[in-house]
């Protein structure tokens, strides 16, 4: 029986299908991330979505930095460090901006679904998770590595604390090394 003209009707099998407009790639940017990107950009494609591209290099552990700043005097390692931090950004937003280019060289119309490219500092999974909150994307899609048990159970991996953590739906892309 068809509806009342004027009534909605609910189908539930749509309900229950997500649409993505805005998607989170993280890339650690070793040699085979691409195939998660080309699963961000088939995403994008598919649900006309915008990508965000975010590359967190780990912070310097402290052990390290208390020598260092011991070794080198505090004031010389502090500029040393901002100077460096900022020429080492600035080099690696340059990478993931040829890194997009050349994957979508194929497909030049899809450039423009690149929202943004964002390098920051700090511990990746917990960063990835901050960025997410602000830029509010409806997934989060990252590549995960193959580990053996031993290392798998002691050391995780960045892509499974998102995946634990996160309040939103993450795609975790298996990267071969």
């Amino acid at each position: 029986m068809a509806p009342a003209a004027g009534t909605i009707r609910f189908d539930r099998r749509r309900a229950m299908i997500p649409h993505y407009r805005t998607l989170l790639y993280a890339t650690d940017l070793s040699a085979h991330s691409s195939g998660a990107f080309r699963h961000a950009i088939s995403l994008a494609r598919a649900y006309d979505a915008v990508i965000h591209i975010l590359h967190v290099m780990p912070a310097l552990d402290p052990a390290m930095e208390n020598y260092l700043a011991a070794a080198m005097g505090e004031e010389v390692f502090t500029a040393l460090e901002e100077k460096n931090r900022e020429e080492l950004r600035q080099t690696i937003l340059n990478r993931l901006q040829s890194f997009a280019d050349d994957e979508l060289k194929e497909h030049p119309e899809d450039r423009d679904r690149v929202a943004g490219i964002e390098v920051h500092y700090g511990r990746p999974a917990v960063t990835i998770l901050e960025t997410a909150d602000r830029l509010d994307p409806d997934l989060i899609v990252c590549g995960t590595h193959s580990k053996g048990l031993l290392q798998h159970a002691f050391l995780g991996s960045v892509a499974e604390k998102v995946l634990r953590k996160s309040t939103r739906p993450v795609l975790i892309v298996p990267i071969s090394d």
